[in-house]
């Protein structure tokens, strides 16, 4: 029965993988909100997400973020590999874990999304269910309810280009034993990170960086959410007034 079970989630991820990348937006008209940040959004009061960001307001409904960012793209993160022979299988979008009762093995599905615009703004979040569809549900919604506003720029001493192409200083980002530094580069490096954090970084907008990562990189969800950690890191740090126009540093929609 398991064996079935993990089957069926491996095709599921192959007809998944294919699809391109959700663009659905919500209507508007059938959504009834349930937060005083949700229901100003719906009356028309806040039609920028930056004035969310600006306010230190938190986004509590997915609805918020499918309104003021309509052209979100998202990507499936894999996360989980299917069982093979000798230890060998492939890499799915699935993470599997079991319970055992006296009833039997209860399979556990988890999944984990990766959403932004390439222009600024990205999300991460992760879902789990007992089955595949509802696990990925879940993990978009926690990915808008997730979004962070990023800063780029150009901060590699080769390049001085002053174009958002890059980061506009080295970021560092833990989980678990997972440590990623993400330094600047100059135009034309390309992604200099491991293949499931290009993800994440294409989606913000980033096209050139170099990176270091140590600990148990295999352990794809804290490589991920360790990265995540990284980008936030960027808006935390306050900038000097001088340095923004040296740096090209641009925060959000590059206007």
């Amino acid at each position: 029965m398991v064996r079935d079970l993990v089957k069926e989630a491996a095709q599921e991820a192959v007809v998944v993988d294919v699809q391109s990348p959700e663009k659905k937006g919500v209507n508007l008209d059938s959504w009834r909100p349930k937060t005083e940040l949700g229901k100003k959004v719906k009356a028309g009061e806040i039609t920028d997400i930056n004035q969310i960001f600006d306010q230190g307001l938190i986004i509590l409904e997915s609805e918020i973020t499918d309104a003021l960012l309509p052209n979100t793209e998202s990507e499936l993160i894999m996360v989980g590999q299917s069982k093979g022979k000798f230890g060998g299988g492939k890499r799915t979008i699935w993470k599997q874990t079991q319970k055992k009762t006296c009833e039997g093995n209860k399979p556990k599905f988890t999944s984990m999304v990766v959403i932004g615009n390439k222009d600024g703004y990205v999300g991460l979040g992760v879902g789990s269910a007992k089955e595949t569809m509802p696990a990925r549900e879940k993990a978009v919604r926690n990915s808008k309810l997730n979004v962070i506003r990023i800063k780029r720029g150009c901060g590699s001493w080769e390049c001085s280009c002053a174009g958002p192409h890059s980061i506009p200083f080295k970021v560092r980002g833990k989980c678990g034993s997972v440590e990623i530094e993400i330094m600047p580069a100059p135009k034309g490096s390309g992604l200099r990170i491991e293949k499931e954090c290009q993800k994440m970084l294409q989606l913000a907008g980033i096209k050139d960086v170099y990176s270091v990562a140590r600990g148990q990189t295999g352990s794809k969800p804290n490589l991920l959410k360790a990265c995540f950690s990284a980008l936030k890191q960027l808006t935390k740090v306050r900038v000097l007034p001088d340095s923004i126009g040296k740096l090209g540093i641009v925060e959000g929609k590059n206007a």
